[in-house]
């Protein structure tokens, strides 16, 4: 669960407009960073998990609005929903039929959204180094500088247009490496996106909001 939602939270990530000049990837990472109203497009991340282990590779698509929501959709090779409101994070798996529901807040703490969503977090939150080209993408590594961090690093990989790759390493080993494609920049986002609604039926764990009901009048 913790390793799904760091993954979603990953991705709640402005596209920038025309890309200026950059001999950096934090120059990129500044670039991108502007002028974020919506954002959809397609992804494919290949999870190494250790020495013996077969990497597996998932893909789908996912849909962002600034500044907090966002929906991550897995379609193969199974199928599996990570929607965040803007208040709590749910995750839904079909084929368990349950859904996992998690404040928000608690999600998003030292994780590469904060990051890419207020930059002012970058340099206060998270040691930030240059790490050079690679596979033809300039490279930003951040270290998080809590005492508990979900992940040991995030590598962020920049094309000329903006986030091509980012790859994180969690703290028992586990490389996930994702692939983006289809940027869509402020494309229209249709209503009921970032919302969930358990499905009938579903085991429902977790975090559930508070429903409150306004007292009676006389």
């Amino acid at each position: 669960m913790k390793r799904l939602l760091l993954i979603a939270a990953a991705f709640l990530l402005p596209l920038a407009g025309p890309a200026r000049a950059a001999d950096t990837a934090r120059a990129r990472l500044d670039a991108f960073a502007g002028g974020l109203h919506s954002l959809t497009g397609r992804f494919t991340q290949t999870l190494s998990g250790g020495e013996g282990q077969a990497p597996k590779t998932s893909s789908g698509t996912l849909a962002l609005e600034a500044p907090r929501q966002f929906r991550w959709e897995t379609t193969a090779p199974y199928r599996q929903t990570i929607v965040a409101d803007g208040s709590r994070v749910w995750l839904y798996d079909p084929e368990l039929e349950q859904v996992t529901v998690r404040v928000q807040s608690t999600e998003e703490a030292h994780s590469p959204l904060t990051v890419i969503t207020d930059l002012r977090q970058l340099d206060r939150d998270f040691k930030v180094t240059e790490q050079g080209e690679r596979d033809g993408l300039l490279w930003l590594r951040l270290t998080s500088t809590a005492k508990d961090p979900q992940f040991d690093y995030a590598d962020l990989g920049f094309d000329e247009h903006g986030l091509a790759r980012m790859s994180f390493r969690d703290q028992l080993g586990a490389v996930t490496d994702i692939r983006f494609s289809g940027w869509q920049r402020n494309a229209p986002v249709p209503p009921g996106t970032f919302e969930f609604t358990p499905p009938k039926g579903a085991d429902v764990i977790g975090d559930l909001p508070v429903i409150t009901t306004r007292p009676l009048k006389d």
